[in-house]
């Protein structure tokens, strides 16, 4: 087997703490200490141990093992630098585009905001001061003596102020073949990895594990299926989280009626337009049980009735995973899907698992549970992401 993504790295460190970003996403991932491609891993990680070379010695080290992987069936390269942008990097980058394909761009963002690390007007900072006035712009083997990362790379810099992430891949690639981009939040590199994403292949990422974490779910997402989050809680905050949720997804929300519930031919009816629903959905179909449950609607029922939907919805359609609140819907859609257990993965937020379904036609499908009273005005919405963003395993 062929990796899916090669990861080269300028150091050890920064290899591990790179590939660590696409593990937690979902990735079969590997970190290797020496050569040969093959490989069970859908990522693979190695370090050129190139920081403190000679340009044109650094330049050889990645261009080989570069060369390697894209021999080894790689289909996408992440370039891992320093996040304060230490080492021979322009030459590196040179290296990996001549190695990977005659079109490749590389797009240059070092940013790594919970490290401090943020890029402004092309301007890289480290909590808040312009890296070469830092201590690192005196670092004994490896200075920095520019801020400017395209002029320290010699690059252009681009806004990515388009309308989506097409009109941002536009952009780069109009100013390629090596292109500076800011981000000084999380959600600004996710906005960078789905230009790269858009651009394809021949683009390749270079940065720190701040944008290889951004790269882990956009690419994931690539070929990712909709989310299915339901909804059969009463508490007040799941409704103003599933209110939140509907704001940013107004076309996504499904909600029957007590009487459609207690009909079995409305409730096929129903059935039959969310499931025509979730066959045009891009990112997720939500189905939210009513709150009226005063006209004869035994809570059983509704559990029933819920439970067995989901399961025939990703029984028909494409379904990334799930996202349930409320005990009792919980534990029907899992045993609708004639699922034994949960392989627990994680956490989206403290009180709120995600992990994977053991059994069952659906086994390895994400699975996020949600008490009524937990989470954040944004949960449903976070838990519905992190279900389509991480990488689905066969």
């Amino acid at each position: 087997m062929s990796p899916e993504i090669a990861l080269i790295a300028d150091d050890l460190t920064g290899a591990g703490d790179t590939a660590v970003q696409f593990l937690r996403a979902g990735w079969s991932t590997e970190l290797r200490l020496t050569g040969g491609t093959r490989t069970t891993a859908e990522v693979v990680a190695l370090s050129t141990d190139s920081r403190a070379l000679p340009a044109d010695t650094a330049a050889s080290a990645v261009a080989e093992q570069t060369g390697l992987l894209r021999a080894a069936g790689a289909a996408r390269l992440y370039k891992k630098v320093d996040s304060t942008l230490r080492g021979p990097i322009r030459a590196e980058i040179d290296a990996a585009l001549r190695a990977w394909a005659p079109d490749s761009v590389a797009v240059v963002c070092p940013a790594f905001p919970p490290a401090g690390r943020t890029v402004r007007d092309g301007v890289l900072r480290v909590d808040g001061v312009p890296v070469a006035e830092t201590a690192i712009g005196r670092d004994p083997v490896t200075p920095v003596s520019e801020s400017s990362v395209p002029a320290l790379l010699g690059a252009a810099h681009v806004r990515l102020d388009g309308e989506g992430a097409a009109a941002d891949a536009a952009l780069i690639a109009a100013a390629g073949p090596v292109v500076t981009v800011d981000a000084e939040t999380d959600a600004d590199l996710e906005r960078v990895a789905r230009a790269v994403a858009a651009l394809g292949g021949r683009a390749i990422p270079v940065g720190s594990a701040g944008l290889a974490a951004a790269m882990a779910g956009a690419w994931a997402a690539d070929d990712a299926s909709p989310a299915l989050v339901v909804v059969t809680s009463l508490h007040q905050a799941t409704r103003g989280q599933v209110a939140a949720l509907e704001q940013r997804h107004p076309d996504a929300v499904l909600r029957p009626d007590p009487a459609t519930l207690l009909d079995d031919a409305a409730w096929r009816d129903w059935s039959a337009a969310a499931a025509a629903r979730l066959a045009a959905a891009d990112e997720l179909l939500v189905l939210v049980a009513p709150e009226d449950r005063h006209a004869g609607l035994d809570p059983a029922l509704l559990a029933r009735r819920f439970g067995a939907l989901a399961a025939g919805l990703a029984a028909e359609h494409p379904v990334s995973g799930f996202v349930v609140t409320g005990g009792d819907g919980a534990r029907a859609v899992v045993d609708a899907m004639a699922a034994t257990g949960i392989s627990l993965t994680g956490e989206v937020a403290t009180g709120v698992p995600i992990g994977t379904l053991i059994g069952g036609p659906l086994h390895g499908r994400f699975l996020v549970t949600k008490a009524g009273g937990f989470g954040g005005t944004d949960i449903l919405i976070d838990a519905a992401a992190a279900v389509r963003l991480r990488r689905q395993r066969a």
